[in-house]
């Protein structure tokens, strides 16, 4: 009797060759993301890395509809939620929320915590009165914060604090489906581990499924499943966190972690140094957008845009030289 296969679960979130142009006022097209593509297991989190400009944060507000992408596809639960009419688009806008960067800026600071909250709740017809009031208590408590701070403004609280605040709102509409961009970033690291530990209890306690972007390649290690490395709008590389940062295959994603400090100073590693800043999104380089920065670029890497080749169960790299580098490595 032969053995009946049961095919792999669908990805809660499908990004398919995702582009994201702007137009400047002279009439230049900037190519802040260009054919990304990925997928998102449901209950994971994924993060998502590269230097300033490389396009994250741009990515993670075309997947919510933040920005209205200019191409590609961006499947939610298998539903292509770029295609949906505005109303129908609403209805998913409670399962796909966003903690943003700046936990000062992103609060409105006429209206105190619970007005801030109260309009998420809103947004999916949570009812008022009392059962709100309770509603409410019980996120703060769940961010570690106190049933009376419903009654203060953002001013009033720390930076930490204001993230906690944030991460309730997000929260509040029990979505599926959250981007933090960036949402340690602007925290003293103690304050940081806090956060970053809040989001991991809160992710396993209610089942959330995370895109976590950033720039710091440990907070990624210690919070995430998975890692996506882009530059200059394209991906370089992406696995499981643990291959990639074991054996990094792209000669960025290797410069990146040769970067990344190391807690013990009795450890020594060869820092890879990349020459110049990253290029313009409105002219980028032919062929491989890293290739002006790469140690190990060719003139073949000027010729040929990299496609992405499996090197190892999950792990995907984008370079015109994989395979040579590898073997020489």
């Amino acid at each position: 009797m032969s053995e009946i296969l049961t095919p792999p679960p669908l990805p809660l979130l499908r990004v398919e060759g995702l582009c994201q142009y702007f137009k400047t006022p002279d009439g230049r097209t900037v190519h802040a993301v260009e054919s990304l593509t990925f997928d998102i297991k449901r209950g994971s989190t994924v993060g998502l890395v590269g230097e300033s400009g490389s396009g994250k944060t741009t990515a993670g507000r075309a997947i919510l509809r933040l920005l209205e992408p200019t191409s590609g596809k961006v499947f939610f639960d298998n539903t292509d939620v770029l295609a949906l009419p505005p109303k129908a688009m609403k209805r998913y806008r409670q399962k796909m929320q966003i903690i943003f960067q700046d936990p000062f800026s992103s609060l409105n600071p006429r209206m105190k915590v619970a007005q801030i909250i109260a309009e998420a709740l809103n947004t999916c017809g949570f009812p008022t009165g009392e059962a709100r009031k309770k509603r409410i208590e019980a996120l703060l408590i769940q961010v570690g914060l106190q049933p009376e701070h419903a009654d203060r403004y953002p001013h009033e609280f720390s930076g930490g604090q204001r993230q906690r605040i944030g991460i309730a709102r997000a929260i509040a509409v029990e979505p599926d489906f959250i981007v933090a961009d960036e949402s340690v970033s602007a925290l003293d690291v103690s304050v940081q581990a806090q956060v970053l530990n809040l989001l991991g209890e809160l992710q396993e306690s209610l089942g959330l499924t995370l895109l976590f972007i950033a720039h710091d390649l440990s907070v990624v290690e210690y919070l995430c499943d998975e890692v996506i490395v882009m530059y200059l709008g394209r991906v370089m590389e992406r696995g499981p966190c643990r291959e990639v940062y074991s054996r990094p295959r792209h000669p960025y994603t290797q410069a990146l972690l040769s970067a990344a400090p190391i807690p013990d100073p009795t450890k020594k590693k060869q820092r890879i140094v990349l020459k110049g800043d990253i290029p313009s999104p409105i002219s980028p380089p032919s062929g491989c957008v890293f290739r002006t920065r790469c140690p190990s670029a060719t003139d073949a890497c000027a010729r040929n845009i990299p496609q992405e080749q499996q090197v190892n169960d999950e792990h995907w790299v984008s370079c015109v030289r994989l395979h040579e580098l590898n073997h020489q490595g």
